[in-house]
Formats: structure tokens, C-alpha cells, sequence
């Protein structure tokens, strides 16, 4: 499939399970997601000297939850930003975010071509997305584009691992038999919850993700796997 298609059908599978969207993720993940998005923003935070923040820029950003996350935990640590932009290519999760989240900033958009100046953005989030970039290097290189010198790219995302034992079977068998079945009864769309197993499995592991934040002009500052690595963040520091 050409990758402008492969693209455009990815897009269109989270068009249709905008509606079901978020209830399908708290079951599936039974919450747990929260304390990974909590951790994402306040090691970030940690690491920013400043205590005013011009922009961040959540890509993929879905229904907006990791841009609420972004604001709550600037909130309790007395952080002042002045912007927070949302930007996903599909349509109807950008609907529910703006109806959840009116006082943010919403475009549509994709991650490889995204609307904002050279070195605009503090930090760039992106959360259990880029594994849905078809031209992921391409989204690389554009997020060093709009991230100003010393800024923070900001990675959550569900990667590959090599491990072998009891917890990485039982792993892939909620991914493989228990997800598809959950995610469909709540969606009504089970090839789109067969999708992110597979997807998954045709990612990347940590390390290789890291070599390709490198050679983008990326410093990878910290790494952290959560739940039998079954979710790993990164947080990478432009150096250019």
C-alpha cells in the first residue's frame, strides 16, 4: 500500500472510534494510562528551568486528554504557559476535543506538516501516536523544525520488546485475544482494536526508537517502561 493511502486509512479507522474513543481507552487500560501521562509531564517539567512556558504542542493529540494532563500538573507546580495547541489529522477527534477542552487551541493537521513557525514550540507531546506515523523520520525531522533549540520532545507510546517469560506472554495475550474482543464490544469496530496489537508488533524497540530521535538532532534525556514495558516514555532534548 503507498504510504500517502496506508496514511489516509489510518486516519479514517480513528474517524470512525472518535465516538467510543475514550471510554474504550479507560477500560482497556483499566485508568492505568493516567499515572503514564502524569509521569510524562512532570518528569518534563522537572527538567525545564523556566516557570513560564510559551508553547506546547500536543501531536496526535486525539480528544485532548494529554493536553488537560499538561495544564493540571503546570497548575500544581506554579508553571505558567502561555499556549497549549492540539493538533491530530482526524476531524472527529478534533470535534470532541474542542467540545472537552474549550480554552485550548485545536488544527488539523499531521505530524510530518504541521502549521507553527521554526523553533516555536517548548515542548512537543506526543502520546500512543507516532507508531501511527507512516513517515515516521519525516515527523522527526519536522518536530526539530518547530521545537526551539534545548526544547523537549515528549514520547509515550506502546513499543516492542524482545523479552521472553510469563509476563510477556501474558502480555500478548491481552493484546492479541483479550484488547480486539473488549475494544470491539465498546466500538463496534474490532479490526480497528486488531489494529493496535498489530501495530505494536510492527514497531520499534526503545533503542532503535532513540537512534531515530538522533539522528534528527535529538538528545534522549531520560527512559522509562512502565507495566512489563508495556508502555515506555521518552523525553529527548533538541540539540542542534
Amino acid at each position: 500500500m503507498k504510504t500517502h493511502k496506508k496514511q489516509e486509512k489510518i486516519i479514517q479507522m480513528f474517524d470512525d472510534i472518535a465516538p467510543t474513543y475514550d471510554r474504550a481507552n479507560r477500560i482497556l487500560s483499566m485508568g492505568i494510562d493516567i499515572s503514564w501521562r502524569k509521569k510524562a509531564c512532570d518528569k518534563t517539567y522537572d527538567m525545564i528551568s523556566s516557570k513560564n512556558i510559551d508553547l506546547i504542542v500536543d501531536t496526535a493529540c486525539g480528544t485532548g486528554d494529554m493536553m488537560g494532563f499538561w495544564q493540571k500538573r503546570a497548575d500544581k507546580k506554579k508553571i505558567n504557559i502561555k499556549r497549549i495547541l492540539g493538533i491530530d489529522p482526524s476531524s472527529e477527534m478534533l470535534k470532541l476535543a474542542k467540545k472537552k477542552f474549550a480554552g485550548f487551541d485545536f488544527a488539523q493537521a499531521q505530524a510530518v506538516d504541521l502549521p507553527l513557525p521554526n523553533e516555536s514550540a517548548d515542548i512537543l507531546s506526543i502520546s500512543y501516536g507516532i507508531r501511527n506515523v507512516v513517515e515516521r523520520q519525516k515527523a522527526f525531522k519536522e518536530f526539530a523544525r518547530v521545537v526551539k533549540n534545548g526544547g523537549f520532545v515528549v514520547i509515550l507510546e506502546f513499543t516492542k520488546d524482545d523479552k521472553k517469560g510469563f509476563f510477556h506472554s501474558l502480555k500478548q495475550f491481552y493484546l492479541h485475544k483479550i484488547l480486539p474482543f473488549l475494544g470491539a464490544l465498546v466500538s463496534k469496530n474490532y479490526e480497528a482494536y486488531k489494529y493496535l496489537p498489530d501495530s505494536i508488533e510492527g514497531f520499534l524497540t526503545a533503542s532503535i526508537l532513540q537512534n531515530e530521535l538522533k539522528e534528527a538532532g535529538f538528545k534522549t534525556e531520560y527512559v522509562k517502561s512502565f507495566s512489563f514495558d508495556i508502555s515506555t516514555l521518552l523525553i529527548a532534548k533538541k540539540c542542534l
